[in-house]
């Protein structure tokens, strides 16, 4: 373990012998780390709130505060979680809270991330995997962003919205509805504009996907129809595969509303 003499580590913590710590970092309370997480300088890891438990391969930079308390009124010191997979990043001044208990008691971030400098992900967030997410974006609480999604500068994300896995968020969007999956996703307040073709095509789905995909977008996003007249019309024009379906259940399944 490479430990600087300078950094102050939590006798409540557990971290592998391979962990890397640098001068004034500090890991405080109940966290659990892996193999290969480098912590550097002035980072915080934990808070005497919560339990953060952290997997392989994570790298945590200057002035990143991972594992605080919720920035909730409610919150009173219940014991709650942040879970981290593996081989993400979080880069300067980037802040991460733990779960409450009304929100399910856990914050989850999946694996291979990139959040880049000052991200926020409030209380009992749900981050998948493969995600990337631009300079100064905030998360409010209970938000759910699927996998391979990324995310431009300075974006902005209300309570309890979904973003559906594939889709793209340009910088400067405000979002306070579900953003379809596929999508790309703009404005303030955000709608879904497009299929995001090119993410796409680099994720490796067919044409015959995508274009079923791209006219089941225009149906719901152009025109005056409703959304129960859009999956009508989806169900009779368009080539049924795999994404197809996914589109529609996150569709039928929105609580707050599609963005269109």
């Amino acid at each position: 373990m490479s430990i600087h003499p300078q950094a102050i580590i939590d006798p409540r913590a557990e971290l592998h012998p391979s962990v890397e710590v640098g001068p004034f970092a500090v890991i405080k309370g109940r966290v659990f780390m892996d193999e290969g997480n480098v912590v550097e300088s002035h980072a915080v890891v934990g808070s005497e709130h919560g339990e953060v438990r952290v997997g392989k391969n994570n790298h945590f930079y200057s002035g990143a505060i991972v594992g605080g308390p919720p920035q909730d009124l409610k919150f009173k010191g219940e014991t709650t979680r942040l879970e981290i997979g593996e081989g993400n990043f979080f880069r300067e001044f980037v802040t991460v809270n733990v779960g409450t208990q009304t929100g399910g008691g856990i914050t989850r971030i999946g694996n291979h991330n990139l959040l880049m400098a000052y991200v926020h992900v409030a209380h009992d967030c749900q981050i998948g995997s493969n995600i990337a997410v631009a300079n100064a974006s905030n998360f409010a609480g209970h938000v759910t962003v699927e996998d391979n999604v990324r995310v431009g500068g300075v974006c902005q994300f209300n309570q309890f919205i979904h973003i559906g896995k594939n889709s793209f968020i340009a910088g400067d969007s405000a979002v306070n509805k579900d953003i379809m999956p596929f999508t790309i996703a703009q404005g303030k307040y955000a709608v879904s504009r497009a299929l995001n073709k090119i993410g796409l095509e680099r994720a490796g789905y067919s044409k015959e996907d995508i274009a079923s995909l791209k006219k089941a977008v225009r149906l719901i996003t152009m025109g005056d129809r409703t959304i129960e007249g859009a999956l009508q019309e989806i169900e009779a024009q368009c080539a049924p595969c795999e994404a197809l379906s996914y589109l529609v259940n996150f569709v039928q399944s929105s609580e707050r509303g599609i963005a269109r």
